[in-house]
């Protein structure tokens, strides 16, 4: 299913419903991703969901995969191993940078606000923490608990892959890894009684989505 969600036309804003294999997912999001560096694609937000499975980022330590219960794939992103699963948001962004600002630390730090932002649009205040990618969030106790993962691969200044959204996972499926190589306890909008439908949730996403774009080619600096 596809919508228009941002007013920049030259995104296409593809919402897949059920559970997408990863590596269709991966082929789908490669491929596009060589058409738009040529020129030949529109740019992509794909929202979707996968099946359990843990991908392993070109910084994995494989003594951080505990218990391998489920499939593990290379994903050619930064980062170590996370988890993807039923009732996570994941959202793959093939965005070309080329005319957005060839600028990765201002994306990730842009996709980091987007995802604040859409967060807050349901309930959740969450936050960045320095020094680490992602996104926490408080718990009752004031720990923080990282509630989102972002993820990236910038390739002819073409980004792949994106970001993931706790809203109703089975946390349980976590411990089979070290998430992101932090010791960090994991949590989600359900586990913070602040429960989502993934509806809601991209109608959140969809709302920031603008501000988002507007922001990929600001300094740092200047953000908020």
């Amino acid at each position: 299913m596809t919508t228009t969600a941002t007013s920049d036309t030259a995104i296409e804003w593809r919402v897949t419903p059920g559970l997408t294999p990863y590596a269709d997912a991966l082929a789908a999001m490669e491929e596009r991703a060589a058409a738009v560096a040529a020129g030949a694609g529109r740019e992509l937000v794909w929202l979707l969901e996968h099946p359990p499975v843990y991908t392993a980022g070109t910084s994995a330590d494989p003594a951080e995969l505990v218990d391998a219960r489920f499939p593990v794939v290379a994903a050619g992103r930064g980062g170590r191993y996370t988890y993807h699963g039923p009732g996570q948001r994941v959202g793959y962004l093939v965005l070309d940078l080329n005319r957005r600002g060839r600028d990765v630390r201002c994306f990730v730090h842009a996709v980091e606000g987007w995802v604040i932002a859409a967060l807050a649009g349901i309930g959740i205040a969450a936050h960045r923490s320095p020094g680490r990618v992602g996104i926490w969030t408080l718990l009752d106790d004031g720990r923080e608990a990282k509630i989102g993962a972002i993820g990236v691969r910038v390739r002819r200044w073409v980004t792949l892959h994106g970001f993931s959204v706790n809203l109703s996972p089975d946390l349980a499926h976590f411990d089979g890894i070290v998430p992101c190589g932090l010791p960090d306890p994991v949590t989600s909008a359900a586990a913070l009684r602040r429960p989502a439908s993934l509806a809601t949730f991209d109608a959140a996403l969809s709302f920031a989505a603008d501000r988002f774009l507007e922001t990929l080619s600001c300094p740092v600096a200047n953000e908020a």
